[in-house]
This record gives structure tokens, C-alpha cells and sequence, in this order.
């Protein structure tokens, strides 16, 4: 393998993307409530306090001890000191508990935070090392949905000289799909997603029952918001990423994306007052902070004149952390040309 003629394919960046979902994601990877409500909400200060006075109290505590380096590679992934922490905390979990699926499922995340700031030699690296990790998590709890639905992402989006197998995500879905066969459904979702069978990834995520199951939630969401932004910029069929963005609205009505794509319809649209209206709206909701909602919310109001609160939200958004690169260079270029 000619590792020196990689490039930073869209299959490649894909993968990255998606498994940044591990760290953000309102998922259910802890058995403790507590942690889980906090992971949920983002609260990752808050976790870490709790995590630090569990293992205070009980050093031998496996889930406070992921929860330690998943409150430390998450809070900041600009905080290099922070991220190390984090890495050293997961080897920690992994060493003192190699036999609890959680701590190999954080030690993906450290990983996963870790190709931030990496360059494209030491991502295939670290790509490598994330999957080990979630091979080993899955092994070690077959029922964990995180750990086999960010494993499936990452055979489906990543090239194959660095491991990506649709072979291999299938086989994964077979698994469950008679003992669980909403977490089947989901990577079904995705397998759809990589072969561009749009059709096919929507009548997949209309049948989708998550009920409260939360990383299921998580996932309809994320896919959603993949679909809609599919007809809204590819397919150019802004009635079809409107009527999935109200399905979501209706689907989570307390969740931020359906809101936040709504705003970005209307937009597309020119009705930027109404684009206001809901990424203002979006700005109540859960799960807003994982989402860009000041920058499109900028653009909306550049669009209305408005650019004082235009400027506003634009510095909003850029002193935010663990955003999406791509919306910082936009909101930044939007920012200076606003003086």
C-alpha cells in the first residue's frame, strides 16, 4: 500500500465526519442513568466533576472512569492538554478494566477527537486504532448500538485500503436484524446513504421506531438531516428536504434539527424572515449547540439587511467550540466582509 498517495477523499472525510457523532451524540453508551442524562445534555463539565468524585470514592468504578475521558476528550477538542488527558484516561480504563466494553467504546472517541488536529498519514493511522476499538467494544457487548452502529459507519465510509467494507457493515446488520431489528433498520439507513439509493434510505428511516431508545433517536436524526441536506444542495428539491424536515419536526418536536433545517429551507428559498423565525426557534431546543444554528442564523439576517444582529450571531458562533470547520472559514469570511 502506497500510503504516501493518500488523499483527503470525500469517503475518507465522510467517515470522519460521521464518527464524530460518537462524541456529540446523545447516545446511551453508559449503564448509570446519570452519566447517560449528562452525555445527553451535553453537560460534559458536569460529567467530569461527577466522574472525578465517583472515582474518589470508588477507584475500582469502570463507568466513571469512561466517563472521565469522555467528559475530557469532548468538552474541547481545540484543548490539546484536555484531549491528551483524555487519551490517557481511556488507556487507563482499558488497562485497569479490559473486559468492560464501555472503556474501549471511549477510547474510540479519545481517537475519534484526535483526528481534529491530525494530519491525513496519522488519520489512517488513528482510523485503524478507532475500529480496533469498536471491534473489541462490540465483542465484548453484542447488544451495545453505538458501538455497532459507528462500526458499521466507519466500514461504509471509509476507502477500503483503510478497512471500509460494505461486506462487513452488511454482516453487522445481519446480526440483529431478528434481535433488534430497529438497530438493523439503522444501518440499513446508512448502507442505503453510501450506495445513493435515496429512495430506498427514506422508506428505511419513515419505518425507523426508535421509540426512547436514545441512540436510535440520535441516528433518525443525523440521518434526517443527511436525506433533507441531500435534496436541498445535491438533489435540488427543496419541497422534498422541506417535507423531511417537518417529519423530524413531528417525529422530536423537542430537538433543535428540525427547526434548524426548516430555517435552512426557507432560506434557500429567500424567506429569510421566516429562516430567522426558525433558527431562532431552533435556538430553544435541544441539541442546538450541536448544530450550526448562529452561523445559518447570520446568513439569514445578512439577508435581511440586518447586519448588526448578522454580526452578532456570526461572533456568536466563532467563539463556540467543536465546530465544523467549513461553517468557521464561512461565518469567518461572512464576518470580515461585515467589518
Amino acid at each position: 500500500m502506497h500510503i504516501q498517495t493518500l488523499r483527503p477523499s470525500r469517503s475518507f472525510l465522510a467517515a470522519i465526519t460521521l464518527l464524530a457523532a460518537l462524541g456529540s451524540a446523545q447516545a446511551a453508551i453508559f449503564k448509570d442513568a446519570q452519566f447517560d442524562g449528562l452525555v445527553d445534555a451535553n453537560k460534559y463539565a458536569e460529567l467530569e466533576r461527577l466522574a472525578q468524585a465517583r472515582l474518589k470514592a470508588n477507584p475500582a468504578d469502570a463507568e466513571a472512569s469512561a466517563a472521565l475521558s469522555l467528559a475530557l476528550s469532548s468538552l474541547d477538542g481545540s484543548d490539546s492538554k484536555r484531549v491528551e488527558a483524555g487519551a490517557k484516561q481511556a488507556k487507563a480504563c482499558v488497562e485497569q478494566h479490559p473486559l468492560v466494553s464501555v472503556c474501549h467504546l471511549v477510547t474510540a472517541q479519545s481517537l475519534n477527537v484526535q483526528m481534529g488536529s491530525a494530519g491525513m498519514f496519522k488519520m489512517a493511522g488513528l482510523l485503524g486504532d478507532i475500529k480496533a476499538a469498536l471491534i473489541r467494544a462490540l465483542e465484548l457487548e453484542p447488544t451495545q448500538a453505538t458501538a455497532r452502529i459507528q462500526l458499521a459507519k466507519l466500514y461504509l465510509f471509509a476507502p477500503g485500503m483503510l478497512g471500509g467494507s460494505v461486506t462487513k457493515a452488511r454482516e453487522l446488520e445481519a446480526a440483529v436484524a431478528n434481535s433488534q431489528p430497529e438497530q438493523a433498520r439503522v444501518i440499513r439507513i446508512y448502507i442505503a446513504a453510501e450506495a445513493k439509493k435515496w429512495a430506498e434510505m427514506e422508506a428505511e428511516l419513515l419505518a425507523l421506531k426508535p421509540a426512547k431508545d436514545t441512540t436510535l433517536l440520535d441516528e433518525a436524526r443525523s440521518a434526517y438531516l443527511q436525506l433533507a441536506t441531500h435534496y436541498l444542495k445535491d438533489g435540488k428539491d427543496v419541497n422534498k428536504a422541506r417535507s423531511l424536515f417537518e417529519q423530524l419536526q413531528r417525529e422530536q418536536p423537542t430537538q433543535a434539527a428540525g427547526s434548524y433545517g426548516l430555517g435552512r429551507v426557507h432560506a434557500e428559498m429567500g424567506q429569510s424572515d421566516e429562516a430567522v423565525r426558525m433558527f431562532e426557534r431552533a435556538k430553544t431546543l435541544a441539541g442546538a449547540d450541536d448544530l450550526p444554528v448562529d452561523h445559518r442564523l447570520g446568513d439569514a439576517l445578512l439577508a435581511k439587511g440586518d447586519k448588526a444582529q448578522a454580526k452578532a450571531a456570526y461572533e456568536r458562533f466563532l467563539a463556540k467550540k467543536n465546530t465544523n470547520p467549513n461553517n468557521v472559514e464561512s461565518a469567518r469570511k461572512s464576518l470580515a466582509k461585515l467589518g
